[in-house]
């Protein structure tokens, strides 16, 4: 089902998109002995970007576990140091330039370029190679969806090779793609493999996540580079790799499908900005046993966890308990589509919804809102409380994509991760049971979490010691933990 073909009210944008979605040739017509003729034609539209940003790094100490605060504890100061209350001891940082390379393609022959949202998000200077002369151009950000890691980027230019898209729904688990972009700094380096997955979700990359699964390989520098079909439309913006511990591919990789990618740009030229309906509820997978325990026909929809005061859910009545089975006369498969649904439909829309509740179905209706940071903050239980209550001094948080680049965390790691942790608290302890940012918990008491909310449930009740399962720096290991300080 296509979700983002359905909004029909957007205004017309600065260029035209080139669209070609007629069905690809799937019957077997002979051995393929070569693509090139298809990279002629897609590789001129996928560009390489580099960005430089200024960030502060503490200079004066040779050795990093000068920084550590019970490395000083224990053995204090570096030579040269002096009391707690000598400057010198913590040195001023001092501004560094950082650098980043991605890949972007062109989608309108005067200049406008889709990437990642994480390729630009914090760049203070931006270039543009395009075309094997590697002509450079000063890239600007015209605006960036963080919520899908599309970002759309303008250069001043004019008669550019603009890549043709196509129906990303249309593409089938088998279909031959080719993923071109610049790995490690190889310009536009082209890669073969198939479509191995579609619509894979909770891979807790983004949180508007329908991407398209493949084995072409995919590496460092390719993020906001194209995933083409063999006729060389595209069919995803390539974002993410599975790459637990290392620096590679290991053949799974995870592209933005087209539709979306387009979507977010007409949004982006519209409205400066992607602007999403907002339903207020907590929803979750129906699985077979909760199918079973709400006496549903099959194990589908999505089920209510929680209705927040005062949103559109809880103003048409909607309750904890109710399965969502139909949005809009569209069958609700699972979570994943349903919130891909209610993003999709403007503000102030009103939308039927059929439900599932005490044995039996009901429609009710709701107007959407739109979805603010103010909005989501009311609907979501604060963190920052909840977290007393896990275990003390330790602060926790969802995985997302700026916690996953800020602790470098691998995209196939599920958990919570650990942002803080107060050093005089047990998990500060030295030793094997210690804790630190960037850790993940992957289990409580022997049960798999993967957000805060399952965190706080597994330790909910319990007293003395509390056993985790921790990913650390590539390496997984049980920790033990007291609940009191003392």
């Amino acid at each position: 089902m296509n979700w983002f073909s359905q909004n029909k009210e957007l205004k017309p944008v600065p260029f035209q998109f080139q669209i070609d979605n007629a069905q690809i040739q799937r019957q077997s017509t002979g051995l393929v002995t070569s693509f090139a003729p298809i990279v002629k034609k897609v590789a001129p539209s996928v560009v390489e970007i580099f960005t430089t940003q200024k960030v502060k790094v503490p200079e004066g100490w040779i050795f990093p576990f000068f920084n550590d605060p019970f490395f000083r504890k224990f053995f204090g100061p570096p030579d040269g140091g002096e009391d707690q209350n000598n400057p010198r001891i913590f040195p001023m940082p001092k501004p560094r330039k950082q650098t980043g390379l991605g890949s972007g393609v062109i989608v309108s022959s005067d200049g406008y370029i889709v990437t990642n949202n994480h390729v630009v998000d914090v760049a203070e200077e931006i270039k543009v190679l395009v075309g094997e002369q590697k002509k450079e151009f000063a890239g600007k950000v015209i605006g960036k969806d963080p919520l899908s890691d599309i970002a759309l980027v303008k250069i001043d230019a004019s008669g550019l090779p603009s890549i043709v898209f196509t129906d990303s729904d249309q593409v089938e688990v088998g279909d031959v793609v080719l993923a071109i972009g610049n790995p490690f700094a190889l310009t536009q380096t082209v890669t073969m493999g198939i479509v191995s997955g579609k619509g894979r979700k909770d891979i807790g990359i983004e949180e508007y996540e329908d991407f398209i699964q493949t084995d072409a390989a995919i590496n460092p520098g390719n993020s906001g580079g194209a995933l083409v079909d063999v006729q060389g439309r595209l069919v995803g913006i390539n974002t993410a790799i599975v790459s637990p511990g290392r620096v590679g591919n290991l053949g799974i990789g995870f592209a933005v499908p087209s539709n979306m990618a387009r979507y977010v740009v007409e949004q982006i030229l519209k409205n400066g900005r992607v602007i999403r309906g907002f339903l207020g509820v907590t929803i979750s997978e129906v699985t077979p046993d909760l199918a079973q325990a709400f006496k549903l026909p099959e194990a589908t929809g999505a089920l209510v966890e929680q209705v927040s005061p005062g949103t559109p859910a809880d103003q048409a009545g909607m309750k904890a308990g109710d399965v969502i089975l139909e949005y809009n006369g569209q069958k609700v498969t699972d979570p994943r589509s349903l919130r891909l649904a209610v993003s999709q439909t403007p503000p102030g829309s009103k939308v039927t919804l059929k439900i599932w509740r005490d044995g039996k179905e009901k429609v009710i209706q709701a107007v959407l809102k739109e979805r603010t940071p103010e909005e989501v903050s009311a609907a979501v239980p604060k963190q920052q409380e909840e977290n007393s209550s896990f275990l003390p001094g330790v602060e926790i948080a969802d995985l997302n994509r700026m916690t996953r680049q800020q602790f470098e965390i691998p995209a196939d790691i599920q958990g919570v991760v650990i942002v803080s942790v107060d050093p005089e608290s047990p998990a500060a302890r030295p030793g094997r049971n210690s804790l630190q940012p960037g850790d993940v918990i992957l289990e409580v008491q022997r049960r798999p979490v993967r957000t805060v909310q399952e965190a706080l449930q597994a330790v909910k009740g319990t007293s003395g010691n509390v056993l985790l399962r921790v990913w650390s720096k590539g390496i997984t290991h049980f920790v033990v933990v007291p609940r009191t300080n003392k």
